[in-house]
């Protein structure tokens, strides 16, 4: 298994950043296989979904809606709100397995491989790539 790890910038609002041309260049030297995307942070996740035509700002506050920063939440560390990054995890998952076919991600077409971060608080984020050969 072959194992790499980026650095994304956030910023201080929520964000969803497309991480697809990243994980692509990880798998392009390879054949077929699987590619395994985590995130070691408690408050990020993974999303596949489309960008660039508002799904990305959609999700953002269908999460707002569902999730919302405000005092409700127990854990109370770090910006007011704060308690519902922790809770994210649970609706977005800091993991993504994805098929690796001749060296290319087998998405569908308006598919993108997206780092989701509603935390605020740490605008700077690590991805671990790891790809296992078939």
């Amino acid at each position: 298994m072959r194992s790499d790890v980026i650095t994304v910038q956030t910023g201080s609002r929520p964000a969803v950043r497309d991480i697809t041309a990243e994980a692509q260049g990880f798998v392009s030297s390879e054949g077929d296989g699987l590619l395994h995307v985590f995130v070691p942070h408690a408050t990020a996740g993974l999303a596949i979904i489309e960008t660039g035509s508002g799904s990305d700002d959609d999700l953002l506050r269908a999460l707002d809606d569902l999730l919302p920063s405000d005092d409700r939440w127990r854990h109370r560390h770090g910006s007011p709100g704060h308690g519902r990054d922790h809770v994210l995890p649970a609706f977005v998952p800091p993991y993504a397995t994805l098929p690796v076919l001749g060296g290319r991600l087998a998405l569908g077409t308006w598919q993108s491989l997206c780092l989701v971060d509603t935390n605020g608080d740490n605008p700077t984020r690590q991805v671990r790539f790891s790809f296992l050969p078939a």
